[in-house]
């Protein structure tokens, strides 16, 4: 019973004794668990106190919990931080590291957006330039505006020195379409003055020729023969002002006009004499053989003065015979067959007047009637006595279809005489004013001019009232005119003292390219000037700009050779090898370009995109490489990594073996084309491991000689496993006492002797600086005299000499050597 009792409370006891270090087990787990809380409250308000980089950093690597860490790294912004923490998470955190990365890639995107803005800009820049210096006009206006639609998307992320060479390009392409569109609106006009012309010929040699073949009896209304001579006038005035009219077409025009001023005044003679004609008939049976009506009738024959062209009216015939002259003699008319096809002509002519007449057509109607009387002229009066009739009432017709288009115009040109008076009135930019008065003035010339002289003369009365006041300005403009062609002759003075002056063998071919560019600037620059007197100036000017060219296009074309050559040289320079050599004979190239003269924009633009080219494709070749190099790089540094990490947990708590063989692998990675941080961070854990081996290897050293000290002491040593060496290293020493032996290892390890040996230590310090054996001068020296004095205690000294205090003291010099390494 009392063994049972034992045993039971002997198992109590053990089992108290057994529960007690799990309870010491639990609370430092309780307080390990309690430390983890605070620091992560402390990390969670770490994030919500606006962290730096660095502090976001710390907490995406060392975050106690993965939210923590995630949010932090959700905060990261710098791109080398996140590059940082990428490395760092990669195989261990990868919620981290995919967040990381995925916020590189952004950030990545990013830059090429940007990059690829600022090309865009670049090259929208670079475009507008060209196209404010290029000489194609094919389509300008539209690639201007596709230029500025193109700007508009990218304006805001322009630079200040972009903007504005962007809008100085504008400015140009701008200037030159205002140019391109003056030059439109003069050819424009040109040619609108050209068809005035054309019609007012056409319009004369109408009424002309309608007035020669009409009924001479038929008197014309001499109202609407004036105001068509003064609208025709005036039309022609107007068609001719300020621009070239060939020589044939002003003579047919002073002569169309001339035959109609001759007829109008002949009518106007005929009417004022027709009383004394009607008299002179009615005397002419009853008295003709009276002279004073014979004079009489001459007289007033000589003062009509009829026109030739135009048939004579019946009372001049009278008039002829009254007077005595001889009738025209009458012309042979075709034989009967002839007359009849020209009867049948005449018919289909009168059908055609009458369908024209009928769908009130003027204009063909007018020149059906001129054909028609163009065939009647041709008739006899036996085929064409039954014609006359129709031939009347058409005409008649076509005089009303006339008068109504005249009645259906009046409104339109009664109110074009309304906008004239108008603008007589308002006060106007004078340019602005002046080109209305011409758009007035050719509204009123497109409707034909007005039969009625008051109205005419109403809306001529509102021009010059209208023009008034721009006469002063363009008087001045006259002036500006005048001042302007004087620059352009001293202009023309300059280009040829420089000509006569220019030694072409030794000249500045750019100064003389910008004269030339100088000279065409300041010759445009000096307009407007007058056409007819710019002329001759004009030609003296392009013949002194020939001049002044021929040497420039020598040279240019000469320079243009020699980058052909280089840009041959560059191509040949693509494939060749050592890439290093062929990029330096590109930098000396293009060198070599830069000192090469003057050419023509559009062959050098031709030649740079083939010489860039060239280069391109040799550079290209290193970034190639370099990738290639960049790309080894990674892999190796991916290859280093576990080598690394292996390195880092490798520490002085390892054993030498392990430190070796990390070491080993740190060794291999030597020939690895590692990136510079790598490089770096392997060199450094090379530099840590060597020294921890070494170290270690000193330990083991040391430890094994403080072994072989203490079992000399104890005369245990085995001699057989001394190093063969020690034995002359020992006799090097001498032969110290044990004590001297040991105060000169704490010498040289630099530690303090006992109080008792002080005066000896101080004298052994004398003795050996007298003979010049000092304290060691490098480690590697020092080692060597502590292994001679350790050979020296295991191999010379006997073994009754040395005792185990002053062994534990030469061993704990052999440790102080071994802290300070």
């Amino acid at each position: 019973m009392a063994a049972f009792i034992q045993k039971l409370f002997g198992n109590r006891k053990a089992t108290a004794t057994a529960v007690t270090p799990r309870k010491e087990a639990t609370k430092e787990e309780a307080d390990k668990t309690s430390r983890q809380d605070d620091q992560r409250e402390l990390q969670a308000e770490a994030l919500k106190a606006n962290p730096s980089e660095g502090e976001l950093e710390e907490l995406a690597i060392g975050g106690l919990t993965a939210g923590i860490r995630s949010e932090a790294a959700e905060a990261l912004t710098e791109k080398a931080t996140l590059q940082r923490v990428q490395k760092l998470a990669k195989g261990k955190d990868k919620g981290v590291y995919q967040i990381v990365r995925q916020k590189l890639q952004r950030i990545r995107d990013d830059e090429d957006r940007q990059r690829k803005l600022a090309e865009t800009i670049q090259t929208i820049v670079r475009h507008a330039v060209e196209q404010a210096r290029s000489d194609d006009t094919k389509l300008f206006e539209a690639r201007l505006d596709a230029l500025l639609q193109k700007w508009a998307d990218v304006e805001t992320q322009a630079s200040q020195e972009q903007t504005t060479e962007f809008l100085q390009a504008v400015h140009q392409c701008r200037e030159r379409l205002r140019e391109m569109q003056a030059e439109k609106d003069q050819l424009r006009h040109q040619q609108e003055q050209k068809s005035q012309r054309a019609e007012t010929l056409s319009l004369l040699e109408d009424t002309l020729d309608e007035l020669k073949h009409q009924d001479p009896d038929l008197e014309p209304s001499l109202a609407s023969l004036d105001a068509l001579q003064k609208t025709q006038e005036n039309r022609w005035l107007e068609a001719t002002r300020d621009t070239q009219v060939e020589k044939q077409e002003q003579k047919t025009y002073e002569n169309l006009m001339q035959s109609l001023r001759s007829y109008i005044s002949a009518v106007k003679r005929l009417g004022q004499h027709r009383d004394e004609i009607m008299a002179l008939q009615a005397t002419d049976s009853s008295d003709t053989d009276d002279s004073k009506q014979t004079d009489q009738a001459r007289v007033i024959l000589e003062t009509v003065d009829w026109p030739r062209d135009f048939r004579r009216p019946t009372v001049l015939d009278a008039l002829n015979r009254v007077a005595g002259k001889p009738r025209p003699a009458k012309t042979n008319k075709p034989d009967s067959e002839e007359q009849k096809a020209l009867a049948d002509s005449l018919r289909q002519a009168l059908d055609k007047l009458e369908e024209a007449l009928e769908s009130k057509q003027l204009k063909e109607s007018r020149q059906h009637f001129k054909a028609a009387q163009q065939l009647a002229k041709g008739l006899d009066h036996r085929h064409g006595k039954s014609l006359q009739p129709r031939m009347h009432l058409l005409g008649g017709q076509l005089r009303e279809l006339t008068d109504w288009q005249g009645f259906a115009t009046r409104p339109k040109q009664e109110s074009l005489c309304e906008q004239m008076e108008y603008l007589a009135n308002q006060p106007m930019e004078p340019e602005a004013k002046a080109e209305r008065i011409k758009e007035l003035q050719n509204e009123w010339r497109g409707l034909g001019g007005s039969s009625d002289r008051d109205l005419w003369s109403r809306f001529k009365q509102a021009s010059d009232q209208a023009y008034e006041p721009c006469k002063a300005y363009f008087s001045a403009k006259s002036g500006l005119k005048q001042a302007n062609l004087e620059t352009r002759k001293t202009i023309c003075d300059q280009l040829g003292t420089f000509l006569d002056n220019a030694d072409w063998n030794n000249i500045d071919w750019k100064a003389a390219e910008r004269i030339h560019q100088t000279a065409r600037e300041e010759w445009k620059a000096a307009w407007p000037v007058e056409f007819r007197d710019n002329r001759p100036i004009q030609k003296r000017f392009d013949d002194l700009l020939k001049q002044l060219e021929a040497p420039l296009d020598t040279e240019r074309k000469k320079n243009e050779a020699l980058k052909q050559g280089i840009v041959e040289r560059a191509e040949a320079l693509i494939e060749h090898e050592p890439l290093g050599d062929a990029m330096s004979q590109a930098k000396a190239l293009q060198t070599e370009w830069t000192s090469i003269g003057i050419t023509r924009h559009r062959e050098d633009r031709k030649l740079w995109q083939a010489f860039r080219k060239a280069c391109d494709q040799i550079f290209a070749r290193r970034d190639a490489r370099k990738n290639e190099q960049e790309q080894l790089s990674r892999e190796a540094d991916e290859k280093a990594g576990p080598v690394l990490e292996a390195c880092q947990s490798a520490g002085s708590d390892s054993s030498l073996d392990v430190l070796k063989a990390t070491l080993a692998e740190l060794d291999s990675l030597r020939n690895e084309p590692l990136s510079a941080g790598s490089k770096e961070r392997v060199s450094q854990e090379r530099s840590r491991l060597s020294g921890l081996v070494s170290t270690r290897q000193l330990q083991d050293q040391i430890d094994t000689w403080k072994t072989w000290i203490n079992a000399r002491s104890s005369s245990t040593l085995d001699s057989g496993a001394l190093p063969q060496h020690w034995a002359g290293l020992a006799a090097d020493v001498g032969q110290p006492d044990p004590v001297e032996l040991v105060i000169r290892a704490e010498i040289l390890a630099e530690v303090p002797s006992p109080a008792e040996d002080q005066g000896r230590r101080m004298e052994i310090q004398v003795q050996r600086l007298a003979e010049g054996m000092g304290n060691a001068s490098s480690d590697s020296d020092k080692s060597r005299q502590l292994e001679m004095l350790v050979a020296n205690w295991c191999v010379v000294q006997p073994v009754d000499v040395v005792s185990e205090p002053l062994a534990e003291r030469l061993g704990k010099a052999l440790e102080a050597v071994l802290s300070e390494s």
